[in-house]
């Protein structure tokens, strides 16, 4: 029974903290409370336009929303307008409703509502066939603004969840698959290599490369959660921390595949009937890849660890693991060195095995990553720099044109 419970819980927990369930409740939430508001201030019996704005605006992140809410408000707001123009030179036709749609699609793109361009179409449509247009075009406005002000209220005073955990376990689930697949080749590489073996490898390595897609969008959904929340101190840093982890990782897994490509090679050259590497050189770098591979899976934690104990342990384990694994390359270097001396036609393949295990080596280095580190939050610096540079020429402009106003009032006082 106990166990049930705690399945139970453990279950309920991860269907509280999916995405999409919180954005379901809290547009259901949003836009009811946005209809109680309308219903209050707007004349129309039934204003349905301001829980739906509600229902589009309310996203899973704070950023997102007030996006979102500029963009839907821009949007109607100049639909409503364009319909306003066109009804005073011509009436509700077949033409003019194709030359309002026309219009309407155009002025969009070019007030960069972006994805809103085909609402600026629906609300000149609507508003150009209503009887009372004046009131019911400007109506429609309000109910757009009550729609979107409650919803990016709602996100406001109940801030949506942080998704950093979601993300760093996507970048973690990232590091423990790239890490399997190097245990697998570890394992294979004691026995004959069939072609087809290699081949499957690099086909998982390539599945492998192309999950980077899914982790990447869970990553921006965390970095949208982390601006203009409340919740969030250090949200830049945070972003910073995460988006660098998982560039060492994305090019991890490229070389990865890399690395797949040229045992694959190396297998048609051993025509599937005999090790890829001599039986003394096996060990070394099936041992080689173990290392490596549980050095990203340190990194992966320590990227995504907010506690500073957990990041300590997270840092230890993947200084030890680098460091067994630069003694191991050693020896393999060694060994591969001797063998090539036998078998030069080999050369080739064998030092890109060891340049692409170097190269995934170098990556994860600590010193590697606060390079990295420092020179993102160096560009980050000098971007809200010049940010607050312009503002402050502006406020400038804004001061001046506003002394030059007060002077000329003066002159003709």
């Amino acid at each position: 029974m106990r166990d049930l419970w705690t399945r139970t819980r453990s279950a309920a927990r991860r269907w509280i903290k999916d995405p999409t369930v919180a954005l379901y409740l809290r547009a259901t939430v949003a836009a009811t409370l946005s209809y109680a508001v309308a219903v209050q201030l707007s004349a129309e019996p039934a204003p349905l336009t301001a829980p739906l704005t509600a229902l589009l605006v309310v996203q899973v992140t704070v950023y997102s929303t007030l996006k979102t809410s500029i963009r839907r408000v821009n949007s109607v707001i100049v639909g409503v307008l364009i319909a306003i123009g066109f009804s005073a030179v011509v009436g509700l036709s077949w033409w003019s409703l194709g030359l309002i749609i026309l219009a309407s699609l155009v002025v969009g793109h070019f007030v960069r509502v972006d994805e809103f361009v085909n609402e600026v179409a629906i609300s000149a449509m609507l508003v150009l066939g209503v009887t009372r247009l004046a009131s019911q075009a400007w109506d429609r406005v309000l109910e757009t603004m009550i729609g979107a002000g409650v919803g990016l209220a709602f996100n406001f005073v109940f801030a949506p969840p942080v998704w950093v955990d979601t993300a760093g376990e996507s970048i973690e689930d990232l590091a423990r698959r790239a890490r399997q697949l190097l245990l697998e080749i570890a394992e294979e590489l004691g026995g004959p290599a069939p072609v087809e073996q290699a081949a499957a490898r690099l086909h998982e390595a390539r599945r492998l490369d192309q999950a980077i897609a899914d982790v990447d969008a869970a990553l921006r959904q965390a970095e949208d959660s982390l601006r203009l929340n409340p919740r969030v101190s250090e949200g830049l840093l945070s972003r910073i921390v995460l988006r660098t982890g998982l560039d060492t990782l994305e090019i991890c897994v490229v070389v990865i595949r890399v690395l797949t490509r040229s045992l694959t090679d190396l297998a048609k050259r051993r025509n599937g009937d005999e090790r890829l590497f001599p039986s003394d050189v096996t060990v070394s770098l099936g041992e080689l890849l173990e290392h490596v591979g549980g050095a990203l899976v340190s990194f992966a934690v320590l990227v995504t660890t907010q506690v500073s104990r957990s990041a300590e342990e997270a840092e230890d384990r993947l200084t030890a693991e680098l460091a067994a694994a630069w003694a191991v390359r050693e020896n393999v270097a060694h060994q591969l060195l001797r063998h090539v001396q036998e078998d030069p036609e080999a050369w080739q393949l064998y030092g890109s095995v060891l340049a692409e295990i170097d190269r995934m080596l170098d990556e994860l280095a600590l010193e590697h990553r606060s390079r990295r580190l420092m020179e993102e939050l160096d560009r980050a610096s000098m971007a809200n720099a010049e940010r607050m540079d312009r503002l402050g020429r502006f406020a400038g402009l804004r001061r001046l044109a506003r002394g030059e106003r007060r002077r000329t009032a003066g002159r003709k006082a």
